[in-house]
């Protein structure tokens, strides 16, 4: 789905070097090794989850985005790629989850209904693992969107670009008197390859790469427990690709993509295991 040549970024890069700054030129030359480091630097250490976010800048990485962004203007004359979402469009619980990235938030708890915690996994394409995340039982609502990237308001065509330092996710409500987080690992990692770096299956580019996105210190706890176990199940020459970071705001994708296999005909009663087709 929606792939793009591994080394598209770098000769759109090339394509607009005359824009570049010295600091992105220095970038584009470096090795592999130092382009990966670059690309997976994490938030620094903050005394609150919301302030690992809130303060969080990404000055050279945005400069890389703008210029890929400027580029695909350039060649398209805006059109698609300059458009941005009618969010108007989005059920619940879209509303909320724009007004929190509007205000650079990120949710704990449903604003809606505090009964409900919120949580974010990222899974190579989120078609595949929203559907598996609807048929878990105590699981309220899903949405799939982007995040993990600076850039406010992103759209698919963007992300899918490379253009922005999103990756593709799930927003999962789940009651936690009905299911616990720990279940809602079960369902990531019996879905997800943690060895892959930047995608699963046939889709691959940092906005493919995986996360999972904790929003309390209840959760971030969980899940270093359970990444501990899954390190276990592998060599010390197969290291876990996954990420494992604080969440940052959620940005709701286009209404189309909401849902998308279920709306398609697949099974997304709780408790349903016929396997997941993800593309169709």
């Amino acid at each position: 789905r929606r792939m793009m040549p591994r080394n598209a970024p770098l000769v759109l890069l090339a394509a607009t070097a005359a824009a570049a700054s010295s600091t992105t030129l220095a970038f584009t030359a470096s090795s592999p090794s130092a382009r990966r480091a670059f690309a997976s630097r994490a938030i620094g250490p903050a005394s609150s989850y919301a302030a690992r976010f809130k303060n969080y800048h990404a000055p050279r990485q945005l400069g890389l985005n703008m210029i890929f962004g400027k580029f695909f203007r350039d060649i398209s004359g805006g059109g698609a790629f300059a458009a941005g979402i009618d969010y108007s469009e989005l059920d619940h619980p879209g509303q909320e989850l724009v007004k929190a990235a509007e205000e650079n938030r990120v949710l704990v708890t449903s604003a809606e209904n505090p009964k409900l915690s919120v949580a974010t996994f990222a899974g190579g394409c989120f078609w595949g693992l929203e559907l598996a995340y609807q048929r878990v039982p105590g699981v309220v609502h899903t949405a799939v969107g982007y995040t993990q990237g600076p850039e406010k308001g992103p759209t698919y065509t963007q992300v899918c670009a490379g253009a922005t330092g999103h990756t593709e996710a799930i927003i999962v409500y789940y009651d936690p008197s009905e299911t616990g987080y720990d279940t809602l690992l079960d369902t990531f990692f019996g879905r997800v390859d943690p060895t892959t770096a930047n995608g699963q299956g046939n889709d691959f580019g940092r906005q493919y790469r995986t996360g999972v996105y904790f929003h309390t210190e209840e959760q971030e706890n969980a899940a270093r427990a359970r990444f501990g176990e899954e390190k276990l199940l592998y060599s010390s020459k197969t290291p876990i690709a996954t990420e494992l970071k604080a969440a940052m705001p959620f940005w709701p994708a286009e209404k189309y993509h909401q849902q998308y296999l279920s709306k398609g005909g697949q099974n997304a009663e709780k408790g349903a295991t016929e396997t997941v087709r993800c593309y169709g």
